[in-house]
């Protein structure tokens, strides 16, 4: 009982805080939302014990990410009043919104499936060492080893990059 209100809290949590970051103006504000969607995503996560990757989400997605993201907002002087002026009307939202209705769909009906899938198989147990650091360590360091370091590679690129178009306009 305790587990499905923890679930529907963070979930409602992320979604919201996640359709905020869109919604919001201030890219500051923005990039709180996204904060809080984060920490919410860990708190999923740490319902389907997968407690190394809640972990990991607080320390690199809340902690690093977003504060590379501040530090980009400030670096390009986002947050100046005159960007914050353009609002959101109401053929766009509902253009939107048009185009956003697929995806949910697409969502709910793999959810629905993966729920009966796991219902029919009648497994509600978790392998042994599921979720830890030494199950992940393991698949990290031999299947998705080259994976990582080409987004490394490319995270790394995106991020100068970014300091080279910020430099060119002062």
């Amino acid at each position: 009982m305790i587990e499905t209100l923890l679930f529907w809290t963070f979930a409602v949590v992320a979604v919201g805080s996640a359709a905020a970051m869109v919604c919001l103006r201030s890219p500051l504000s923005g990039a709180l939302a996204l904060a809080v969607s984060f920490l919410a995503t860990a708190g999923l996560f740490s319902l389907l014990a997968g407690s190394f990757v809640a972990i990991m989400q607080v320390l690199v997605y809340a902690g690093a990410i977003v504060v590379l993201v501040v530090f980009v907002i400030m670096l390009l002087g986002a947050d100046q009043p005159h960007l914050q002026r353009e609002r959101i009307g109401g053929l766009r939202f509902a253009l939107g919104a048009l185009l956003g209705l697929p995806l949910v769909t697409i969502l709910s009906v793999g959810l629905l499936q993966a729920s009966s899938t796991v219902e029919a198989s009648g497994r509600d147990t978790l392998p042994e060492g599921f979720g830890g650091v030494e199950s992940f360590g393991r698949l990290f360091f031999t299947e998705y080893m080259y994976p990582f370091e080409i987004v490394s590679l490319l995270l790394l690129v995106a991020m100068v990059a970014v300091v080279v178009l910020a430099k060119r306009e002062f």
